[in-house]
């Protein structure tokens, strides 16, 4: 069977989504994969994924991104999570300073099972919460230093840097695999079954919009 012209791309990254439970790891996936956010969104039962396809320093790169649960009950399927992943966001949430002192034990976790090389970006998420807010800028910015980690705050329900902090990631991705591939006989890309290729149009106007606003 013929091969749909959506679904072609040059390079496959799978990049995974760690940290607490709650702190908006799955609407920040539905938002980047599909432009939604979910109000109602329960917790992830052990794994999910989605994808996207886009242009990163002009190549077509599949961007494959894992969700699992933050709960302790699910850890066994660690290293099976972190098997072949490229790039991780950890996650935190601003409003609770508890994710954020959680953010050392899920990078020793990554660091003891991913590969060495894994693109790391530490994001403070729920910024649209401003008057709940309870970890400042600047601590997040001083740990991501200090761990030689990039790092941005996002929103996902207002949609605010999620677009900028998974293509900061997809590129320096593309730049370390670019280098790499020179000299590797490796194929950029794997045959998936799963999940749904998101083809990346114009934004969408409606970018606030709550897939679960029906209930």
């Amino acid at each position: 069977m013929a091969r749909i012209p959506d679904e072609e791309y040059d390079y496959l990254f799978k990049v995974v989504l760690i940290g607490d439970s709650g702190v908006g790891k799955s609407n920040l996936l539905s938002r980047f994969t599909r432009n939604e956010f979910c109000l109602e969104s329960k917790s992830t039962i052990g794994v999910e994924f989605a994808t996207r396809t886009l242009q990163v320093e002009g190549r077509t790169v599949k961007a494959q991104i894992w969700d699992t649960a933050g709960q302790e009950r699910y850890r066994a399927i660690t290293s099976a999570y972190y098997r072949g992943a490229l790039g991780a966001l950890l996650v935190y949430d601003v409003t609770k300073p508890t994710t954020f002192e959680n953010v050392s034990r899920w990078l020793k976790e990554l660091r003891d099972h991913a590969d060495s090389n894994i693109v790391i970006m530490l994001i403070g998420n729920k910024t649209d919460l401003k008057q709940l807010r309870a970890v400042a800028t600047e601590d997040g910015q001083s740990y991501a230093e200090n761990e030689g980690l990039s790092f941005i705050e996002t929103s996902a329900l207002e949609a605010t840097n999620v677009e900028k902090a998974f293509q900061t990631i997809l590129s320096e991705i593309y730049r370390i695999i670019s280098k790499k591939s020179l000299s590797s006989d490796e194929p950029a890309s794997a045959s998936i079954t799963e999940g749904k290729t998101i083809v990346v149009g114009a934004p969408d106007p409606n970018a606030k919009k709550a897939c679960c606003s029906s209930s």
